[in-house]
């Protein structure tokens, strides 16, 4: 379906949604123009009521939106974007203009982080360097971690405990990325186990 400018002065919603995490992160309005630079650029542009022009979300700050996808609602007036933000995409500093992310939208956000880190190699990156070296170091790396944080448990340092615990969350995403499994696939198997134990 496409998009019906016609039914509100030539605007319409565009509601923008974290692609990886699904948290909503703002709310802009587009007309046809907007909509064309978005689609021809990849990057959100949004029409501006204040300055009664184009205005690509990003531009200044370097917080831009790269699309992922888009769709239109049911009766053709309000779209659905899908974009990877480069930053904080509420003006205060936030990741969202309806608050901080979720712990688990984060993960994810985290996720494709070190996936777009693997894909550029860059060699500054701590992240493409030790993948780089293989499965092995990386898993290696992992149970390095796990033991960190098994000797933190031990100890009544809260502080480290919960650092521990961070380096072997985001080791363990980056083994899952060079094994090439997604952390929505071991959520699933989680939710699959879940459901079984409540079976009657």
């Amino acid at each position: 379906m496409k998009p019906d400018f016609s039914k509100s002065g030539g605007l319409i919603p565009a509601i923008i949604q974290d692609a990886d995490t699904a948290q909503v992160l703002m709310l802009g309005y587009m007309n046809e123009a907007a909509l064309q630079q978005t689609r021809d650029t990849g990057w959100v542009t949004f029409f501006s009521r204040s300055r009664n022009s184009l205005w690509v979300k990003g531009a200044t700050s370097g917080n831009r939106l790269r699309v992922v996808a888009m769709c239109v609602d049911c009766d053709g007036d309000t779209l659905l974007v899908k974009a990877r933000p480069s930053g904080p995409v509420c003006h205060t500093g936030q990741y969202s203009c309806f608050g901080a992310a979720e712990s688990k939208g984060f993960l994810y956000r985290l996720e494709a982080l070190i996936a777009e880190r693997l894909e550029l190699a860059p060699e500054t990156s701590y992240t493409s360097r030790l993948a780089a070296r293989g499965v092995n170091k990386v898993a290696q790396k992992v149970g390095e971690e796990a033991v960190e944080l098994v000797i933190e448990a031990i100890d009544d340092n809260r502080e480290l405990f919960i650092n521990e615990a961070a380096d072997l969350l985001y080791h363990l995403l980056l083994l899952l990325q060079v094994k090439s499994v997604s952390l929505a696939e071991v959520e699933a198997e989680l939710m699959r186990r879940n459901e079984q134990k409540s079976r009657p």
